[in-house]
């Protein structure tokens, strides 16, 4: 490494380098203009989306008075109403970011990958609840109540998810 102009001993390298703190990167945390294109690429996430997953289920087998099929339902619906609310009802950011509000009108959902259909996140999102919806029906064995129930469920979160409904807003609500 070449030394600079004014570097301390140790060639620009470590506390006496003669720059202070501003020889160093400190508080950078991303280069992302908008985090919210790149948080389901990090590592790690979608291990522990699972392991969340697990841990709800667990905690409502738990809970004695709920039987097999209940838990499962509940597992299933829990986890579709946050994933819509957090994906598809929420918009903008909530991080300051420089894209002059570009972003703020945006679900998290649009947002992902920069709104670029099909990447592996949006895949690994659209099927892990219709994995988990064919988990449910089987462990309900199939009992009409439940499948009602959770057929809603799963298309209350997966229509969103398509790319025909990229942007679009039915019957206004979520506008603005």
């Amino acid at each position: 490494m070449r030394a600079l102009p004014g570097d301390g001993p140790g060639g620009g390298q470590g506390p006496g380098n003669g720059r202070g703190a501003a020889g160093m990167n400190v508080g950078v945390a991303h280069s992302e203009v908008n985090p919210n294109t790149r948080v389901m690429n990090s590592r790690g996430i979608w291990l522990a989306y699972v392991i969340s997953v697990g841990v709800l289920h667990v905690v409502l087998l738990s809970i004695p008075f709920f039987s097999i099929p209940v838990v499962w339902t509940l597992t299933n619906v829990i986890h579709n109403l946050v994933m819509y609310l957090l994906l598809h009802a929420v918009k903008g950011t909530p991080f300051e970011t420089p894209d002059q509000g570009k972003d703020r009108l945006l679900t998290h959902w649009e947002q992902i990958d920069y709104g670029t259909q099909c990447t592996s996140s949006r895949k690994f999102l659209s099927i892990s609840p219709v994995v988990l919806y064919l988990l449910t029906s089987f462990y309900t064995k199939y009992d009409p109540a439940h499948f009602v129930i959770n057929t809603a469920s799963l298309l209350s979160v997966l229509l969103p998810k398509l790319p025909q409904f990229h942007g679009v807003r039915v019957f206004g609500i979520n506008k603005y």
